[in-house]
């Protein structure tokens, strides 16, 4: 953790007298949808035409901690909801690919969310936006631990209203279909809002998942003036979805100041996966984006401030994963993870209080498949090495990540013995692990998102 307000040993004598008596926190997640990882004014490779157009998600990194190496367990959108959502790797349970439309499956019955482990502490819970973690009624929010759930089954869907739109496409409270009204982003951040009014005097846990910035690029017309400045047609589409996200956003964050639990809420931003070059996401400086195995398609922004406990304008450098936040609502609640749950995520308490300098050094996982064929991504310290089963496919590929973010010079033929021991650490990590619970929804072995394609796994473009 670096900090630049407060040196270490002072915010922790402030953090202990905060800490005294103190009450466990409310959560509040807000879960971006195929954002890139430099299209916020708080990451240092932000292009000036979006520096200034989120101020609201940008006051969580300055009033808290930004993290500089943060990944989702997968590069596209049901796998990484089902691995931060249970607190374990998807590929334990073979959620590997996005839920096809219409899937009479989900995310299997035998895993805990996190919702219900927060629950037992006593929380209120709830799910506001995408779902996409299961379509019969069994496999919904409300079984699934969220006391309220407002919000659409699927992957994604128009932001204005629709004269016909299918069940799991529509906005629902708890099963029941609601009207076709206003944009979809306003009506997400509204229900959030009354959801915080309506349990003010409640500890709670709440999930923003918006579908802000996945396409379809219809940015209110409201907004044309703010994004005027960009002249590229797409980006400026897509910068709207990101303007519309903000205000939400700030909307929220408003929400809690009146309710006067600002001070007593540990907030989240962060994005489900790599932003879609398709789009026009810009995930600078890294290779890659939704739908790859690069850096590009995991590593995504993320901030969280939590008043009194966080330093504000601090950095944490070390990389850090989503499977990490269940276990630190755990801790942060006042709660003790059990062993046999067999959570996958370490606990960040004491690294984002600065009661530890550094996170101990970890291995971290991901497996896609390329066609019938599973390709395995391993971070150990500075070093990423990505390679299939099939070597035609995809043959190891070993990167300093550190000195080399953009992933542009192979080492793999440098460091023989590197390569092979992190190699038989992937083989031993998914030696038990089921295949996928059901097949890509994607033509020729690509992933999609309900029809929304995206960047090939072989995509090499780092995005400027």
């Amino acid at each position: 953790m670096t900090l630049k307000t407060l040196s270490a040993s002072i915010w922790f004598f402030v953090l202990a007298a905060s800490t005294a008596g103190a009450e466990p926190p409310n959560f509040v997640v807000l879960y971006a949808d195929d954002a890139g990882y430099a299209d916020f004014g708080f990451q240092p490779s932000v292009r000036e035409e979006m520096k200034h157009l989120t101020p609201n998600i940008d006051s969580l990194a300055r009033d808290g901690a930004r993290f500089s190496q943060f990944y989702m367990t997968a590069d596209t959108c049901s796998p990484s909801r089902a691995g931060i959502m249970t607190g374990r790797y998807q590929q334990r349970f073979g959620h590997d690919h996005n839920l096809p439309p219409g899937c009479p499956k989900g995310l299997p019955r035998t895993e805990t969310f996190g919702a219900d482990r927060l629950h037992a502490l006593g929380y209120e819970t709830a799910l506001v936006g995408k779902w996409h973690l299961g379509y019969p009624k069994a496999y919904q929010p409300n079984p699934r631990g969220f006391d309220w759930f407002y919000g659409l089954l699927q992957g994604s869907r128009p932001y204005y209203p629709q004269d016909k739109i299918s069940a799991d496409r529509a906005i629902q409270v708890n099963g029941r279909r609601t009207p076709e009204t206003g944009y979809v982003t306003d009506r997400l951040g509204d229900a959030a809002c009354r959801f915080i009014k309506e349990h003010q005097n409640d500890p709670f846990f709440l999930f923003v998942s918006f579908t802000a910035p996945h396409g379809p690029l219809q940015p209110r017309k409201s907004d044309a003036a703010r994004i005027a400045h960009i002249k590229e047609g797409q980006r400026r589409d897509y910068a709207g979805l990101v303007v519309a996200l903000d205000d939400n956003v700030g909307k929220i964050l408003a929400a809690l100041k009146e309710a006067g639990l600002d001070d007593k809420t540990l907030v989240v931003f962060t994005n489900d996966n790599g932003g879609s070059l398709k789009n026009g996401a810009n995930n600078s400086p890294l290779r890659g984006g939704k739908g790859s195995w690069w850096e590009g398609g995991f590593r995504v922004p993320m901030a969280m401030r939590w008043p009194g406990k966080i330093p504000p304008g601090s950095v944490l450098a070390d990389p850090v994963i989503s499977l990490d936040l269940l276990p630190t609502f755990i801790a942060a609640a006042g709660g003790v993870v059990q062993p046999e749950w067999n959570l996958d995520g370490v606990n960040l308490v004491p690294a984002i209080t600065v009661q530890q300098d550094r996170l101990p050094e970890r291995t971290l996982y991901w497996r896609r498949w390329n066609g019938g064929s599973p390709v395995t991504v391993i971070r150990e310290g500075r070093w990423r090495l990505v390679y299939g089963k099939d070597p035609a496919r995809q043959a190891p590929a070993l990167y300093d990540i550190e000195a080399d973010v953009g992933e542009t010079r192979n080492l793999a033929a440098q460091y023989p013995d590197r390569v092979r021991a992190m190699r038989a650490k992937g083989e031993a990590w998914q030696k038990d692990f089921p295949g996928p619970l059901w097949r890509r929804s994607g033509a020729k072995g690509e992933e999609t998102d309900d029809g929304d394609e995206v960047a090939g796994a072989g995509d090499t473009q780092v995005h400027h």
